[in-house]
């Protein structure tokens, strides 16, 4: 049993988190609607998830970085907090790259 791929996913989860609040991007934006959004995002991800176990698509591999606990059979302790950090990153990139395209529009005019 390791923790290193849950410490990394945390470690990476913050410096998202820290970038996306010092630019005011998403959840340092509205941090209310941010984190229903966070939370709906994670839910259909894991709701996918299960369904996935479910139909036998899925399976959790031993690894040697991995905690090996499960919330449920197949699904490992490192997947909600995996399913956060992408959720979180892709709305930093989306947010991101909506201010950058603004801005060169205003730099055209």
């Amino acid at each position: 049993m390791s923790i290193i791929y849950l410490t990394f996913l945390l470690i990476s989860l913050a410096g998202v988190t820290a970038l996306d609040v010092r630019h005011r991007l998403f959840l340092g934006r509205d941090p209310r609607s941010a984190l229903a959004v966070l939370a709906i995002g994670v839910a259909f991800f894991l709701l996918w998830d299960l369904a996935g176990i479910g139909l036998g698509i899925f399976f959790r591999a031993d690894g040697p970085f991995a905690t090996g606990i499960l919330l449920a059979p197949e699904l490992p302790l490192e997947e909600p907090v995996f399913l956060l950090f992408l959720c979180e990153l892709t709305m930093v990139l989306v947010c991101g790259a909506e201010r950058l395209l603004t801005h060169r529009r205003k730099e055209r005019r």
